[in-house]
């Protein structure tokens, strides 16, 4: 889930995104519904099965880093009726968003923020000492919550009120995206040879997974695919994955083969996909809007390997 900050876009990056070509759809792909008003910067969909609702962070006016308490969470139907747009306030760049048994926990640059889904309030507040830039997170089925820290290539883990580090180094290719699936954590590189100033990389990172038992780390795309960002396990094996730096949306099957699904300007970040729907929701960052797309995939025999 890559949140550059705003106001620290470069000139080249800029460019970048105007230079990309109107979204190009799948015939596998139709726009269903689209919500722009009152959207600044959203990062992450996430749907809640507990409530039915879906919930947006939003990064707000001052970018990706900015401590400024400019963030929310906004409430929506599946259907894209916007309940609450500042369902919860008050965070800093809030990014990855997960829930539990009744809570959403949320990612907010240096510290993960526990939100009481009930009673719609920030109950607990996590701060992770030496965190650069907190990105995407992820829960598993005994509530042990993960997320990503892109800058420092380092995954930490949150579990038994306790903050660890999970897995670290350059072989995990910055970290961005993460999904708990079954025993494993499908991580999203962003790629290596990261540089601090600009987000850039030398080589694009891949889409790989952790066992959560030894943490021993297999490819499942052997070559570089792109910067990753959120990641969605697609019911067949596979996963939805977005690339937010280039605005591109993948499949990608459980054995690595690699196909886009649909180009975007810059900032296709972090999707919730429902399965049962069909449903692809997109927050598309730099557009400021979020928009979900029909995903009816097809049969092909190579879609399923």
């Amino acid at each position: 889930m890559y949140r550059l900050s705003l106001i620290l876009l470069t000139t080249t990056l800029i460019c970048t995104s105007m230079a990309q070509d109107a979204p190009k759809a799948d015939p596998q792909l139709k726009s269903v519904w689209s919500v722009s008003e009152g959207l600044i910067a959203p990062e992450s969909a996430y749907f809640d099965s507990g409530t039915g609702f879906l919930f947006l962070s939003q990064i707000g006016e001052g970018g990706g880093k900015g401590k400024d308490g400019d963030g929310w969470i906004s409430k929506l139907t599946t259907d894209g009726q916007m309940v609450e747009n500042k369902w919860v306030t008050s965070l800093n760049a809030p990014k990855g968003v997960r829930g539990h048994k009744g809570m959403l926990y949320v990612s907010d640059i240096d510290r993960i923020v526990a939100i009481d889904i009930a009673g719609a309030k920030i109950v607990k507040v996590i701060d992770i000492k030496d965190a650069v830039f907190l990105n995407d997170l992820a829960t598993d089925a005994e509530g042990t919550v993960y997320v990503s820290d892109m800058a420092a290539s380092r995954i930490y883990q949150f579990k038994n009120d306790e903050v660890s580090v999970f897995a670290e180094g350059e072989n995990l290719e910055h970290p961005n995206g993460l999904l708990v699936d079954g025993d494993s954590l499908v991580i999203g590189g962003w790629g290596t040879g990261f540089s601090q100033d600009d987000f850039s990389t030398k080589v694009l990172g891949r889409l790989q997974k952790i066992d959560l038992r030894t943490k021993e780390i297999t490819a499942i795309t052997p070559e570089p695919v792109g910067h990753l960002d959120g990641i969605e396990a697609d019911g067949r094996g596979g996963y939805i994955v977005t690339d937010w730096r280039n605005g591109k949306l993948f499949r990608i099957s459980k054995k690595g083969r690699v196909r886009l699904l649909m180009n975007f300007p810059q900032g296709a970040a972090d999707h919730a996909y429902l399965v049962d729907k069909q449903l692809i929701i997109l927050p598309e960052m730099m557009e400021g809007k979020l928009t979900a797309f029909k995903y009816a995939p097809g049969k092909k025999k190579s879609d399923r390997k």
